[in-house]
């Protein structure tokens, strides 16, 4: 009659441990990855806010002409200020009114944890970009997914 031992052997949990530890570093890669994209969600939404406004501004003024978005006491126009909050900056927004009053470009320059992850930009004719990595020009075709 064969004996049966009970419990594992030091090579089934080492293997065990190597299983878990992989699995651990995927897990980890897409959860990191998820916190950029929902970042990114963030100012996104934040710039299409800041853009009703201006468009708000323009329909009582008449052109952007003294336009400017407060955050933090901070003014918008020529200087950037923090997204979310001073603490927790994920982005700059800094926005740029046109030497002719009538346009605007809006841009989310990343910083912080999401340090190259490329910027974010939107412009008086709603027309928006994002490339990973890099700057990007904002045009009819262009759009924030990347493409």
């Amino acid at each position: 009659m064969v004996k049966k031992n009970k419990g594992w052997t030091l090579i089934e949990l080492l293997i065990v441990l190597v299983i878990i530890s992989i699995l651990a570093a995927f897990a980890v890669t897409s959860y990191q990855n998820y916190v950029i994209r929902t970042k990114r969600t963030e100012v996104q939404a934040e710039m299409m806010r800041v853009a009703q406004q201006l468009q708000s501004f323009l329909a009582v003024n008449h052109s952007y002409q003294n336009a400017t978005i407060d955050k933090f006491g901070l003014s918008l126009v020529g200087t950037s200020a923090p997204f979310p909050s001073l603490n927790n900056k994920s982005y700059d927004l800094t926005l740029v009114i046109g030497s002719d009053n009538q346009t605007w470009t809006l841009t989310a320059t990343p910083a912080g944890s999401q340090l190259g992850n490329g910027s974010v930009i939107l412009n008086s004719l709603s027309q928006k970009c994002w490339t990973k990595g890099t700057t990007c020009t904002p045009t009819a075709t262009s759009n924030w997914d990347g493409k």
